[in-house]
Order: C-alpha cells, then sequence, then structure tokens
C-alpha cells in the first residue's frame, strides 16, 4: 500500500509541478496575498475529485468515446492558445506585482476565476483524468494510488500559495514577470499547437 502511494504522489508530482495556467494563477494570488486559503482548497479539492473519477473509471468511458477526446482536444488547443496569447501580452508590457497595484478581487471572483482555469483546461482532464486514472489502474491498491496523487496536490499547490510571498522581492521587477510570461505563454502555445497537429 505504501508503494502505491509513493507512486501516486511521484505521479502526480510530475504533473502538477510545471508551468501552466492553474499553478500561475496560485503564484499570482500568493504575490497579492488575497484569498490563498480559497485558492489553494478549491485547486487541491478540483483535483482531489477529478483524481478519483479517473480512478473510478470516468477515464475509461472518455477513452471509450474518440468523438469526446477529439472534442476535448480541440476545446483545450483553443482555451491554451487564447491563454498563451494572452501572457505573451502581458510579457511585451510586463508590469510588478504588488497588493496595491489593482484594487482587490472580491473572493466570489477569484474563486470563479480558478474554477475556470481548473475545469476548463483540457490537460486537467487529460492528465490528472486520463494519465493518472490509468496508472491508477495498474496498482493493486488504486484508491490508495488516488490518494498519494491527491496528497501530492495539496502539497504543491499550499507551498506554492503559501511561498509565494518570498518570491515578491524578485517578482517586483517587470523584467521578472517578462521572463515568467513569457515562459508561460511559450508552454501554452506550445501545448495548444501540439494538440491541433496531433
Amino acid at each position: 500500500m505504501l508503494i502505491s502511494a509513493l507512486a501516486g504522489f511521484a505521479a502526480s508530482a510530475v504533473l502538477i509541478i510545471a508551468i501552466g495556467a492553474q499553478n500561475a494563477f496560485v503564484l499570482r494570488q500568493g504575490l497579492r496575498r488575497e484569498h490563498v486559503v480559497v485558492v489553494v482548497a478549491t485547486c487541491a479539492l478540483a483535483d482531489l475529485l477529478l483524481i478519483l473519477a479517473g480512478i473510478g473509471g470516468l477515464g475509461a468511458m472518455v477513452t471509450a468515446r474518440p468523438d469526446a477526446v477529439t472534442a476535448i482536444r480541440w476545446f483545450g488547443a483553443a482555451f491554451l492558445i487564447a491563454y498563451g496569447i494572452m501572457a505573451a501580452r502581458r510579457a511585451i508590457r510586463p508590469t510588478t506585482l504588488s497588493p496595491t497595484e489593482s484594487a482587490p478581487a472580491t473572493a466570489r471572483a477569484t474563486l470563479l476565476t480558478c474554477l475556470a482555469l481548473t475545469f476548463l483546461n483540457p490537460h486537467v482532464y487529460l492528465d490528472t483524468v486520463l494519465l493518472l486514472g490509468s496508472v491508477a489502474q495498474q496498482h493493486a491498491h488504486r484508491w490508495v494510488f488516488g490518494i498519494g496523487a491527491a496528497a501530492a496536490s495539496l502539497a504543491w499547490f499550499t507551498a506554492l500559495g503559501a511561498g509565494a510571498h518570498r518570491l515578491a522581492p524578485l517578482l517586483a521587477r517587470p523584467a521578472a514577470w517578462r521572463v515568467l510570461d513569457g515562459l508561460i505563454a511559450a508552454v501554452m502555445l506550445a501545448i495548444g499547437v501540439i494538440l491541433v497537429v496531433a
């Protein structure tokens, strides 16, 4: 059982710890120190639900319907390319990120944005539901694998949200945000294009 839990933790960590829309949002909220607990809890709970859905067979159901996979791929490509373009625009016109820079968002607006970045991102379904769900099926203790995967998600989002303020001095300069948003744009656009041509 311990091996399954550790395998789940490692598999989830590899997929989660990457530059992406969700991580960038958690990082931004952590830097602003704005509704961090809501954002971290939402991301971790969403991952838990998606992991359990994948282990429970949703991944196999989706895979059995090629038209559903195609629709997810095209919708996901459009979403990622649009988000990549927005990140590229931010990279061209970088700003600093400080708590006083803009009016604080309401908890409701923050929650809705977090949910959109989570559930409108097709890679959440491809990675969390299909991939983790498939890998979990290879383990005798698949639900323990899922608990390990969910633990990695909770640990990562907590560390990112709570530790973001330590990056504030570095990210107080526009050049740092130009690099970060440039990397986000490159990753999102590359993944979107790969989904289109795949």
